[in-house]
Order: structure tokens, then C-alpha cells, then sequence
């Protein structure tokens, strides 16, 4: 569905996966996923990548990516601070949620702005995107749309841009997953179903296949209605996990 929607792999993949798993499983097996289909995107693409611009953006990124991923550790393990009733139903909010659900909501309504998608900042920024891309891609897995508004600025073609926004976010899925591997998500894969395991493959498989069949519809693809209903459910999504209802 990325492909249709326009949106990144981990935008609408982890809210997804969240309505079935507890939220710390979700973005750990949206991080594995993800880091997966950017390998293979790598292999596809990643000789046309700009390894200036790579070391400028990617370096930060790294070293960002590795807060937030602990800052979402921290906040994993933090327990509820508001509860209330509703409808005859009792609800919890964490922190966990709170921050994540928002941030979706956020993402969601800048990656589906076309003001945004056209916004282009200067190059001697770049640092601060890897920054900001990193930093939030540890904490939730949503570094697309910084990434996107500071790379779109350097003059790549096509390919090399994609191909370089490849190479970031393997930099940044393999810093945010080596911190969730030795945290209380460890705790919360090992105690689900081996089930976890059969979604995690399917969904790598199929986002392979969404990345084959997408390099070869680039030009063709401009489903406005779609990407807009997307962004209407990580909305609903979003608003519901800030809510504690999901």
C-alpha cells in the first residue's frame, strides 16, 4: 500500500501492525521490516547514491537516531499517567502511546501537504536533517518526510535521490534496532505468538514486491483519493492510540 499512498513504509506499516501487537512489538517489527525492504531496495538501486551528501545527512542521523530510539525505550517502560472511563469502557493513556500517536498523526498530515512536499532547504542544512530524520526515525520510525525536505534541495535525478534515501534510512534502521534489541521490546517479541514471526515475513515479502513492481511504475503512478484515505485512517489511528483506545 506505500507504493499507492505515497506515504513511507514505517508510516503505515507500525500503526498497522499496532492494532494487533502491543506498540513496542509494532515499531520493533516495523524496524526489521523496514531495514529489510530498504536492503533490497540497495540492491536495486544503491550504486547511484550520493555518498557526499550520504556522509553529510547520514552521520548525524546515526548518532540521532540512536536518542530517540532510547528515548522510546524509556518511554516504553513508563507506566500509565491518565485513565478515565468511557461509555461504560476504562481507557489508558502512557507515554508510550501518547507520544507515538500524535507523532502519527503529525507525519501523516506532513508527508500528505503539498506545501511540505515541495519544500526545499538549503544544503549547508543538511546535518540538522539527518538530525531531525534521525532522531524521529529511532523514536517512531517516520524519518521520510524530514529526510525528503532537505534532499530534495541537492539536484539528484530520480534514482539517485531515491537511492540515496535508501542508504539514510538503512543507517538509521540499523542504529534504532541494535537499541531495541537489548530493551524491553527484546522482552515483548520473545512473550508473543510465533505468529509475529509469519506477519513479519509476509509483510517483507510483499513490501519486495511493492518496491520491484514500483520502480517500473514510477511515472505512471498518481493516486491522489487513495493517499488521501490513507492519510485520513493513520489519522483515526493515531488519535486512538493518543487516546488510549487502541
Amino acid at each position: 500500500m506505500t507504493l499507492f499512498s505515497g506515504f513511507g513504509l514505517g508510516t503505515v506499516l507500525m500503526p498497522a501492525f499496532a492494532l494487533f501487537f502491543p506498540l513496542p512489538v509494532a515499531i520493533a517489527a516495523t524496524a526489521i521490516v523496514h531495514l529489510a525492504n530498504n536492503l533490497f531496495k540497495l540492491s536495486l538501486v544503491g550504486r547511484a547514491a550520493n555518498w557526499w551528501v550520504v556522509l553529510r545527512f547520514g552521520v548525524p542521523a546515526a548518532v540521532a537516531a540512536f536518542a530517540g530510539a532510547a528515548t522510546l525505550v524509556a518511554f516504553a517502560g513508563l507506566d500509565e499517567f491518565v485513565e478515565y472511563e468511557l461509555l461504560g469502557r476504562q481507557f489508558m493513556v502512557t507515554a508510550l502511546k501518547l507520544t507515538i500517536g500524535l507523532l502519527i498523526v503529525a507525519f501523516a498530515a506532513l508527508e500528505l501537504s503539498p506545501r511540505f512536499a515541495s519544500l526545499a532547504i538549503p544544503l549547508r542544512y543538511l546535518p540538522i536533517g539527518g538530525v531531525l530524520s534521525g532522531f524521529f526515525g529511532g523514536l517512531s520510525g517516520n524519518q521520510g518526510a524530514f529526510r525528503s525536505a532537505f534532499l530534495i534541495k541537492a539536484g539528484f535525478d530520480k534514482t539517485a535521490f531515491v537511492a540515496t534515501g535508501v542508504v539514510l534510512a538503512v543507517l538509521v534502521d540499523f542504529v534504532r534496532l541494535t537499541v531495541y534489541g537489548g530493551s524491553y521490546f527484546t522482552t515483548q517479541v520473545a512473550t508473543l505468538p510465533a505468529e509475529v514471526l509469519g506477519l513479519v515475513i509476509a509483510a517483507t515479502l510483499t513490501a519486495f514486491l511493492g518496491a520491484f513492481i514500483g520502480l517500473r511504475i514510477l511515472e505512471k503512478v498518481t493516486l491522489l483519493a487513495v493517499q488521501r484515505l490513507v492519510a485520513l485512517c493513520l489519522v483515526a489511528i493515531g488519535s486512538g492510540l493518543a487516546a488510549g483506545w487502541l
